[in-house]
């Protein structure tokens, strides 16, 4: 990508998809090159990157018309996040990535099989954009931190790397569910941590708004995650013998609509304690027949 391109940095496209996100959209990013989370294919996405509208996407050879990025890749690989990569990747004729070690799990969830991989701090292809692992929500999940000042050069560490295509790690208001079995309290802990020490000026989440505070939303999903922590643990003091009963006693509202993904949480949050030798061992045989379930 050329230093003197004229596009802004990053350009944030919401799309409707079937997700359990308030608002009921996931956003898409252009950014640096690289296309991130095209969940469904729209209009505002094609003028995005550069295609005509539906009907004209090619060329009257039958070849792709120029597209505006030079790869795409994902967050993770839910589904409200992945469901038109095959469409775009046909469409713009660019190079899909995955993150190394996760090549199964991606081409399964897109039904594409990727053409290269990234780590953890390299650069995603040609782009200049660079991958930063933020596990926890999902196994593979990672961020993209990319140049957001005048556009120009790699967005190295330290260095540009201002702003943050932040996936499912934060949002503007309210919380991101981090559940069994997917999600992994201790390391979606630590990766909220390492963002937020990082210094970036801004987050882009994959629903809702930008976040022009990363510091202070950092720390208040620290601060909710461990204040659900307390909960939980209160609630296994006081006599909680299976989940169900945690629940029950962790959640002081109406869970109707979300009552599963309460309880996914409070497994995650049952699993971190046992973990941490915060549990007694009864816990383990309980929480084994739950991953059986």
């Amino acid at each position: 990508m050329a230093a003197s391109d004229p596009r802004p940095p990053v350009a944030r496209v919401p799309a409707a998809v079937d997700t359990r996100a308030p608002g009921g959209t996931t956003n898409a990013y252009v950014a640096g090159g690289l296309l991130v989370d095209p969940a469904a294919r729209t209009d505002a996405l094609d003028a995005a990157i550069g295609l005509d509208g539906a009907g004209s996407e090619r060329r009257d050879n039958g070849e792709p018309r120029s597209a505006a990025v030079d790869a795409i890749a994902v967050t993770h690989t839910h589904p409200d996040h992945v469901g038109a990569v095959a469409e775009y990747a046909d469409l713009a004729a660019v190079p899909v990535f995955a993150r190394d070690g996760h090549v199964d799990r991606f081409a399964e969830a897109t039904g594409v099989e990727p053409d290269a991989t990234f780590a953890d701090g390299e650069t995603v292809g040609d782009t200049a954009v660079r991958a930063v692992d933020t596990p926890g929500h999902a196994p593979d999940h990672v961020a993209f931190a990319v140049a957001e000042g005048n556009g120009e050069g790699e967005a190295d560490e330290g260095a540009a790397a201002r702003a943050l295509l932040c996936g499912d790690l934060a949002v503007a208001e309210g919380s991101v569910v981090v559940g069994a079995p997917e999600g992994d309290l201790r390391e979606y802990l630590d990766s909220l941590g390492r963002v937020r020490d990082a210094g970036y000026d801004r987050l882009y989440p994959g629903h809702g708004p930008a976040i022009d505070d990363p510091t202070a939303v950092c720390d208040r999903l620290i601060d909710h995650r461990l204040d659900r922590e307390r909960a939980v643990l209160a609630a296994v003091e006081a006599g909680a013998s299976d989940v169900d009963a945690v629940v029950g006693s962790a959640y002081e509202k109406d869970l109707t609509g979300v009552a599963d993904l309460a309880r996914a949480t409070v497994v995650a949050h049952l699993e971190k304690l046992l973990e941490e030798g915060r549990l007694g061992e009864e816990w383990s045989d309980r929480l084994a027949r739950e991953r059986d379930i």
